[in-house]
């Protein structure tokens, strides 16, 4: 119930900033503590958006064997379960790490369950750009973790994380529409044709790979960061631009290619963080 694949997209964003917030190497226990309650929050709000979602959850092929369909775990158990971890994450960061990092990690979880979840996912096609934020805050929680404080590098970060959230989802959401489209959810491709998302997805991309050059400006990275980034953020641009040639030329199935891009994505974050990560020691 806790989606784990997820979770370690978030801790890969968490633990880097980490690095750039110590300049150096944070203290192992704290970056330990912080993995765990980070963990926990979003195995929380993880557990409690099956429980809300076991309806449609049931109708999608992709989700049809989590436990709260198949009947492994009743609704009552599901919601417990995400209830405790919600309230346990947030004393674990309190009580271990700092309140900032509590208030973010709840807050976080709130936005997901509540304003992703319960709001916006089965009601506008901005879900997914708008329901991204939870997804953001782990950089924040990082960064306040080591400082107490959250700077405008964490921002910058956070800001990176927003733009990136479209444009890595969106692709696999044309692969899956017919799921969403089932359901009623409506996911932009669900309610756009392949033009409009690829053209959004671009658009996206360019934002997101201009705002990740501005830490070195305003002095929070060096040249290796900075080098990683527009190497990394290139080749994304040019997946996001053969993606839109091939939808502007009304390519359809297997030959759209459009899980190129969404697991490029996945890529780039990683590279992109741990060039975060590896700056300070280059100096």
């Amino acid at each position: 119930m806790t989606k784990p694949r997820i979770i370690e997209l978030l801790l890969i964003t968490t633990v880097p900033v980490m690095f750039l917030a110590e300049q150096g190497v944070p203290s192992l226990t704290l970056v330990l503590v912080t993995c765990v309650g980070g963990y926990l929050s979003a195995g929380g709000a993880n557990a409690l958006n099956m429980y809300i979602d076991r309806d449609i959850d049931a109708l999608m092929e992709r989700t049809a064997q989590r436990p709260l369909v198949t009947g492994m775990i009743s609704p009552r158990e599901g919601l417990v379960f995400g209830l405790a971890l919600a309230v346990f994450s947030t004393l674990w960061f309190g009580l271990l790490v700092n309140w900032l990092s509590a208030w973010l990690s709840l807050g976080a979880l709130l936005f997901y369950v509540v304003v992703y979840t319960m709001i916006l996912k089965r009601r506008t096609a901005q879900n997914i750009v708008w329901g991204g934020i939870a997804g953001c805050m782990p950089v924040l929680i990082g960064w306040s973790a080591v400082t107490g404080t959250v700077s405008w590098a964490a921002v910058i970060l956070f800001l990176v994380i927003f733009f990136w959230t479209p444009p890595h989802y969106w692709p696999l959401s044309m692969k899956v529409k017919e799921d969403y489209a089932r359901v009623g959810v409506p996911m932009l491709p669900v309610i756009a044709s392949n033009r409009v998302v690829a053209r959004q997805i671009v658009v996206y991309s360019w934002v997101m790979v201009g705002v990740s050059l501005l830490l070195q400006p305003l002095g929070y990275t060096g040249w290796f960061y900075t080098a990683v980034a527009l190497v990394t953020g290139g080749w994304w641009l040019w997946e996001a631009h053969g993606l839109q040639n091939r939808a502007r030329q009304g390519t359809t199935g297997a030959k759209l290619k459009e899980m190129r891009l969404f697991h490029w994505s996945i890529t780039y974050v990683s590279l992109l963080f741990v060039a975060v990560a590896v700056d300070p020691f280059l100096r």
